[in-house]
């Protein structure tokens, strides 16, 4: 798995991006007997990183059926509280009410990534560290990779080419592009009371703050204006929490302390499909979301699970063919649009000051708190996705 491993020039699927969505593909084909290689531009499979990732119940599942959950540190989140800053209306889900152990849990990608990372050598696939992809092209026949490790230029074919996370700094056509103008100011929080597994979205007309459980501290997910990010992080610790505290509420009594501070923006893209059955896109290479509602990372999850399924029902002759692309864009057509569609709604339904809106928008929670089935409903799909329906 280390950088000396030498590069094979003829595969049945290679996968470019080697992050937690690409990962999961590779163990979900373990046992298949296709020959698998993952292309991954670190040089190392380590990724130190403590933000943090709210993983659904169904993700959850995924990840125990890949042997990649025990063990790792996630904390539950047993409850949600949806309310809007300046306004009535409130919604409050339950995971005693859905029937589930829990709606979610929230871990640090650095620790998620590090349990992928220890079950990738028993998988089978061949893992290439250190390779920087300049290219992917298809012809009729195979796709054609090429990319550098070290000084060498390297050229790989397989029958099946799939963008994963790597996949996002090539070319590619955009089917939808949306710049929200905001950016997402992320670090961890104390708060007075302890959080009790409640994770909480709160919408604001500058976009919604977010605070999930991860340990003992709370995740903290502050969408703001792009102009007013680097104001944002260059606050003193002390005026963060007074203007976080402002913005939220007391809930949970004071913000005590906040860790460090960091940003990134926020936008919509959705690829194109692709123009050869040969190369596929999934997670970031295919869909970048808003994180409300914290759907992007298990859309992947559910992407690597679903086109797995579609590989191993494929004889592997035949990868790379028209029917797998087109039974894999079917299965996926629905969670795809109704994720994107959702969280861009309540970005742009929630993010407005606008008295009717506000009105509205305190009714719609009102509703929904108030109609279990309904509310059941929408906690389902955030928790699997379009088979919710």
């Amino acid at each position: 798995m280390a950088e000396r491993t030498l590069a094979p020039t003829a595969v049945d699927l290679a996968i470019v991006g080697g992050g937690p969505v690409g990962m999961s593909l590779a163990l979900a084909l373990a046992g298949s007997g296709l020959s698998v290689v993952v292309l991954e531009a670190r040089e190392r499979l380590e990724a130190p990183d403590p933000r943090a990732l709210a993983l659904s119940q169904g993700t959850r599942l995924i990840l125990e059926r890949l042997g990649a959950w025990a063990g790792m540190a996630a904390t539950a989140i047993e409850t949600i509280h949806v309310s809007q800053r300046g306004g009535l209306g409130r919604a409050m889900l339950s995971a005693a009410d859905a029937g589930v152990p829990a709606l979610g849990y929230v871990a640090e990608y650095g620790d998620l990534y590090a349990t992928l990372a220890a079950r990738l050598p028993d998988c089978g696939a061949t893992v290439l560290t250190g390779a920087r992809v300049d290219s992917v092209q298809a012809t009729s026949g195979y796709g054609a990779v090429s990319f550098r490790r070290g000084d060498a230029g390297h050229l790989l074919t397989a029958r099946l080419v799939v963008l994963s996370e790597g996949g996002r700094s090539l070319p590619t056509e955009l089917r939808r592009d949306k710049d929200y103008g905001q950016s997402a100011v992320i670090c961890s929080v104390r708060t007075q009371r302890p959080h009790a597994r409640r994770a909480y979205e709160r919408f604001t007309p500058e976009g919604p703050i977010a605070l999930l459980p991860l340990g003992e501290d709370y995740a903290l997910v502050w969408t703001t204006p792009n102009d007013r990010v680097q104001a944002r992080l260059a606050l003193s610790d002390a005026d963060f929490l007074a203007s976080l505290q402002a913005a939220f509420g007391d809930r949970q009594g004071r913000f005590t302390i906040a860790g460090p501070r960091a940003a990134f923006p926020l936008k919509l893209h959705l690829a194109a499909p692709s123009t050869s059955p040969r190369v596929l896109r999934i997670g970031n290479a295919a869909h970048v979301l808003h994180p409300v509602a914290g759907q992007g990372f298990n859309l992947g999850v559910r992407d690597a699970w679903k086109l797995a399924e579609a590989i191993l029902d494929t004889p592997s002759e035949r990868l790379g063919e028209g029917d797998l692309a087109r039974r894999y864009a079917q299965t996926r057509r629905f969670d795809v649009a109704g994720g994107s569609l959702m969280t861009d709604i309540l970005v742009e339904a929630f993010s407005s000051d606008n008295p009717m809106l506000k009105h509205a928008r305190g009714a719609a929670l009102t509703l929904l708190d108030l109609a279990p089935p309904l509310k059941n409903l929408f906690a389902r799909k955030m928790m699997f996705g379009a088979q919710a329906w």
